[in-house]
């Protein structure tokens, strides 16, 4: 048997040496080195050079043999290092695709030879083509980390060399988001500091003003921010900082006062008011100028009337009423009615600013008028409704009479008197300049107001709220062709032909007590002219006409001026009667005209007042009743309210009620009745007869109905009184849609079958006027009326249909008539033919 030869096994190659920084030592095994240091304690005593010695000897094996192993491991190197060379030896875990930024993969090549040969080594076999001799060379644990490493760090090298590109481009829009990011994240917190430093500032200002004065600089330098959130934050915040902190009207020092030696106390007190006027007069300029945007419109005019609500006797005063009269008839809803309630609330508190802010508001509003010629909001001169004027504002005082009689005496007595030398005539001068200096200070710093300056006021507020009102008279009176020349070739602006008319046909109304009596001749002709300005008889419409509803307030305006001055004029009303007699006609209800007008109309013109001529009265009656069958509840309501007043106090018209067949027993100067007669003397209604309460006492709503046979039952007699307690206007607004509450059903009830047999309708009222027992239907009889109409209906429907089936029928049979006489013909022919 054959000696087997024995396989020499070198040495493993000693790991290579690292420095202690390269080495990376895991959490893990420092914490169980430091757990068991009883343990790990032999390492420190470990021989390294023995160990080393004893590693790489081979025994039984000469020099000669293992010089060539040892060349023959160098050579297996050195063709392994080739090999690398030509393909990419990569780690089989890091041979994976590389995925971008942008999504792309990346796949990177492993070569088969150096894959082959990694393999043999970790298995430790070497296999020679040309016929070497076979060892195995085992890589120690130390080897194939260092390798891999290295193979690893090549790899990234590699990968980094592929896609340079991509990477620099995915960096780019990855660093623009995270710049954007880190902007908002910015802004955001800048906008809390300046909200928490507005937030600051107010607090201590509020706190103490004086001290902490400087502030308000820097709250305007935040509220000039260009986020408009910050800037209404800051400037609400200024708006309730100097509300809080504004006190009286400050004065500034002369130059002369300036140049006076004063306390710390006075400099400081300067300093504070300098700087608050200063910082006050800015924010106000920048209002003013956000007023303008619409961004900043609501907070800024908010903010504007909220200090003229609060400190209206502060500085600077006439810049904010600029501002607000400017915004009095603002197309925006919201600042328009701010800007009134504001206007409204100055004419009203007058103790906060001795009366002077409402003269300023009254001229500013006159001047806004006049250049906007008359074409403003209706809200614009509404305004005016709330002044308030003393009763003897127009008689002359007795403290006038009282001053001349003492400037008369002492006139006298300075006559009399020696005159004094240079030096004492000086010093009382200057006494007296000291004296009149006081009293102007304190009389500045009180709010009381003498009567005879507030006398003065009220004069000067009476005699622009006038001329306003005047001119928007005349602007209505005049011709369409100096309006379009003045209006810029519009006649008709965004709120109308004349919008303020109403308003100041009210606010003469109101004021109708205060007018001078020299301007009464005029006001009357105006009043006529606007009363008399119709469309109805024109062929094309007119742009100049007014509405039934304003010729009705200059009527009720004209009797009410009338009877405030009844001492002085003597002015015939006979024209406005004309006007309201064709009116009543020519009214429409709904959102043409409106009912509340006509009822006062009737209440000022015909109710109040003295007795009336018995033909107009006649006429007025008998146009009331016929009025009465053409409107709703509430107009007829108000109508016979009239007519029964009327009735009551002219007691021969109530021959109207006769129901004779040639018309009243009294019939005047006229036999005939003339219904379209345009004069109410002269339509002869004294000669006709009441029937439309006939018709009135069967009205639908029980209330009306009772009114109507109420006046039916008056006697002729002279004996009879009746009393009115209802006028015309509250009787509109009983019955007035908005508040009518109204139910048929619930009014009908079950009457008594004796009383039923006896009237077929129940006839009660009470005082004449607002009867809650009115004049009812029968419910059985309405329903066995109802049942028998839809009987009535459904037998129709039902004959109908029974017709057209009728139709149909016969139809048929003459075309299958016809049919057979055809088939009969072709039949008959068929055998003519055979034969």
């Amino acid at each position: 048997m054959r000696k087997k030869k024995l396989k020499i096994v070198l040495p493993p190659e000693l790991p290579p040496e690292i420095s202690e920084d390269e080495i990376e030592v895991s959490d893990e095994d420092l914490q169980f080195v430091n757990e068991n240091r009883d343990y790990a304690g032999f390492v420190s005593t470990l021989d390294t050079n023995s160990i080393t010695k004893h590693v790489t000897r081979v025994a039984d094996v000469k020099e000669d043999a293992l010089e060539s192993l040892y060349e023959r491991r160098l050579q297996k190197k050195s063709l392994e290092k080739a090999n690398d060379d030509d393909g990419m030896q990569v780690d089989p875990v890091d041979a994976l695709p590389v995925k971008t930024l942008d999504g792309e993969l990346y796949y990177r090549t492993l070569s088969k030879s150096s894959n082959n040969g990694f393999n043999e080594d970790e298995t430790g076999g070497v296999s020679d083509d040309k016929g070497a001799d076979q060892s195995v060379v085992k890589l120690t644990k130390a080897e194939r980390r260092a390798k891999l490493k290295k193979s690893r760090k090549e790899a990234k090298k590699q990968v980094k060399e592929i896609v340079p590109n991509t990477v620099d481009v995915e960096q780019l829009p990855r660093a623009e988001v995270l710049a954007e990011v880190k902007e908002d994240l910015t802004a955001e917190e800048e906008v809390q500091r300046k909200k928490c430093k507005l937030a600051e500032l107010g607090t201590a200002l509020l706190a103490d003003p004086e001290a902490n004065i400087k502030f308000l600089k820097e709250m305007l330098q935040i509220a000039g921010d260009k986020d408009p959130d910050i800037v209404k934050l800051g400037l609400l915040s200024l708006s309730a900082v100097f509300t809080d902190i504004i006190d009286l009207r400050i004065r500034l020092p002369t130059e002369k006062e300036l140049a006076m030696t004063v306390s710390k106390a006075e400099k400081k007190k300067r300093y504070y008011e300098a700087t608050l006027l200063s910082a006050y007069k800015a924010y106000l300029q920048k209002l003013i100028s956000l007023e303008k945007q619409y961004t900043f419109q609501h907070v800024a005019v908010r903010c504007i009337c909220s200090l003229l609500d609060a400190k209206p006797h502060f500085n600077f005063r006439e810049n904010l009423l600029a501002a607000v009269v400017r915004n009095i008839s603002s197309p925006d809803d919201a600042i328009r009615k701010l800007c009134c309630s504001m206007i409204k609330s100055l004419f009203v508190n007058e103790g906060k600013h001795r009366g002077e802010a409402t003269v300023e508001a009254v001229r500013l509003i006159a001047d806004h008028v006049k250049n906007h010629n008359c074409h403003l909001h209706p809200d614009s001169i509404q305004v005016f409704m709330s002044l308030s004027f003393d009763d003897d504002i127009g008689r002359s005082s007795t403290s006038n009479i009282e001053n001349n009689t003492n400037n008369k005496k002492s006139k006298r007595r300075n006559f009399k008197e020696p005159q004094d030398n240079d030096k004492k005539r000086s010093k009382r001068e200057l006494l007296k300049k000291t004296r009149d200096e006081v009293d102007a200070e304190l009389k500045s710093a009180s709010f009381t107001i003498d009567k005879e300056e507030k006398r003065m006021m009220q004069s000067e507020t009476l005699s622009a709220v006038f001329e306003t009102y005047f001119r928007i008279l005349k602007h209505t009176i005049q011709p369409t062709v100096a309006k379009s020349k003045a209006n810029g070739g519009s006649v008709v602006g965004a709120y109308g032909a004349h919008p303020l008319l109403p308003s100041c046909l009210k606010g003469l109304g109101k004021f109708s007590h205060l007018i001078d009596v020299d301007f009464m001749g005029d006001l009357m002709n105006h009043l006529k002219r606007l009363a008399s300005s119709s469309n109805s008889n024109d062929e094309s419409p007119c742009d100049n006409c007014l509405t039934v509803t304003e010729r009705l307030q200059c009527c009720i305006v004209a009797f009410n001026v009338m009877r405030s001055n009844l001492d002085a004029l003597n002015v015939d009303l006979q024209e406005f009667f004309h006007h309201l007699y064709n009116l009543i006609l020519e009214y429409r209800p709904g959102s043409r005209d409106q009912g509340e007008v006509l009822a006062e109309a009737l209440k000022t013109m015909l109710c109040d007042g003295r007795q009336h001529d018995m033909q107009r009265a006649a006429a007025f009656i008998k146009r009331l009743a016929t009025f009465s069958l053409c409107f709703g509840s509430a107009e007829s309501f108000a109508a016979l309210v009239t007519l029964k007043h009327l009735l009551q106090k002219n007691i021969k018209c109530r021959n109207l009620l006769e129901n004779d067949t040639g018309g009243g027993s009294v019939s005047g100067s006229i036999a005939k009745y003339q219904p379209y007669s345009s004069d109410p003397n002269l339509s002869g209604a004294l000669a006709s007869v009441l029937w439309e309460l006939s018709l009135l006492s069967k009205h639908y709503h029980p209330t009306v109905s009772a009114l109507a046979s109420s006046i039916s039952s008056m006697s002729t007699s002279h004996n009879q009184v009746y009393l009115s307690t209802v006028s015309p206007p509250e009787a509109f607004a009983d019955l007035s849609l908005e508040r009518e509450s109204f139910d048929l059903k619930s009014n009908v009830r079950k009457l008594n079958p004796k009383r039923k047999r006896a009237n077929g309708f129940e006839m009660s009222a009470c005082n004449g006027t607002t009867s809650d027992v009115a004049t009812l239907a029968d419910e059985e009889k309405l329903r066995k009326k109802l049942s028998e109409y839809f009987a009535v209906m459904r037998d129709i429907s039902e004959n109908g249909r029974l017709r057209r089936e009728l139709d149909s029928t016969t139809v048929s049979l003459q075309l299958y008539e016809k049919y057979k006489q055809q088939k009969k013909r072709k039949h008959v022919g068929s055998k003519s033919k055979e034969k």
